[in-house]
């Protein structure tokens, strides 16, 4: 079993091994906010297109909020255009991030037709390509993302580590399914133990199927990577990496009550309102209620009057209405399809 360790990118000392992913449409500020409460090695804003970054777009920018107590921060780009890459990284430079992830991992339409995120795995040598344009670009360290490959027939994980190594990437992450599956199917960690035996300095990272500490342990001890990069299993449990951290040392676990969930849920919502307008807030309530309640049983009835509510107002007065003390927690591990 893997001990919990610090990780180091280039210069960049992170305090845990256990890293939280960009995840689109639900790694925004207050979600931040509640993972930092919980250290993990990093947390990442939402991926931003290089294009939209350099035209200086207000909704770009306004993914890429934080506060100086998240150090260390990263940020996330995606797009298949190196030189314009380089102006992306820049920009993310001069803003403050400790770290720039490129995306080659997006398995979504709308970003693999002009062959940016995962579209990249079809062309290996422009991800070396862009990754050296953007490394010679901006001080920080700079990481890559990718899928095992774009389908089970052009498997390519090892070889674009060995491309992002020689192009001066710090660290690899590796999301053990190929694009053609989406969040389908077992993700397969062979692909990230076959390319960490191929990493002679660049670190390889660990993702897929990650959603308590178990999976967690069983990810290090299958692929011997240098760390974990939780995505979907940060949705609503935002401790998972205390809880890893605890499970890895050998520690007794966090005691998930009825009443640690409602603390969180509450905090959570309150870190919403505080940051998101009222109609917005309401939407992201709904969004949210739905990753903490999930692993709840006999909260059905609270699940729909939060999607009914029609105001802050109203959600805030169905949680304290309720009678938490009849629900329980479940033993099935949640898992969020995307």
């Amino acid at each position: 079993m893997k001990k919990p360790a610090k990780l180091t990118f280039g210069s960049l000392s992170l305090p845990s091994n256990i890293l939280y992913a960009p995840l689109a449409g639900c790694s925004d500020l207050p979600y931040r906010q509640m993972s930092c409460k919980y250290r993990p090695g990093i947390v990442y804003c939402e991926m931003v297109k290089i294009d939209a970054l350099v035209r200086h777009h207000p909704d770009t920018y306004h993914l890429l909020d934080y506060t100086p107590d998240m150090h260390p921060i990263g940020a996330q780009i995606c797009g298949s255009k190196p030189k314009m890459a380089a102006e992306a990284a820049r920009i993310i430079e001069s803003l403050g991030f400790d770290v720039l992830d490129f995306n080659c991992g997006c398995p979504v339409d709308k970003v693999t037709k002009d062959g940016s995120g995962s579209g990249m795995l079809k062309n290996p040598q422009l991800i070396g390509e862009v990754l050296s344009q953007v490394i010679s670009s901006v001080k920080i360290p700079v990481t890559v993302k990718i899928r095992a490959g774009w389908d089970e027939q052009s498997i390519n994980a090892a070889e674009i580590t060995q491309i992002a190594e020689a192009a001066g990437a710090k660290a690899i992450t590796i999301h053990g399914r190929t694009r053609a599956q989406g969040y389908k199917g077992p993700a397969n960690w062979d692909y990230i133990r076959e390319a960490k035996a191929v990493a002679k300095q660049i670190l390889v990272i660990g993702n897929g199927d990650v959603f308590d500490a178990e999976s967690a342990s069983n990810l290090f001890s299958h692929t011997q990577c240098d760390g974990i990069l939780v995505a979907r299993g940060t949705m609503g449990q935002p401790w998972i990496a205390e809880d890893i951290r605890r499970h890895l040392a050998g520690q007794a676990p966090l005691s998930h009550t009825i009443q640690f969930y409602k603390t969180h849920l509450l905090e959570h919502f309150e870190a919403i309102i505080q940051y998101q307008s009222e109609k917005q807030s309401l939407l992201d309530m709904r969004r949210v209620g739905c990753w903490y309640l999930k692993k709840l049983e006999g909260v059905k009835s609270l699940r729909m009057q939060i999607n009914r509510a029609s105001s802050t107002a109203e959600v805030f007065r169905h949680l304290e209405d309720f009678p938490w003390e009849t629900a329980k927690i479940s033993q099935q591990v949640p898992v969020f399809e995307e």
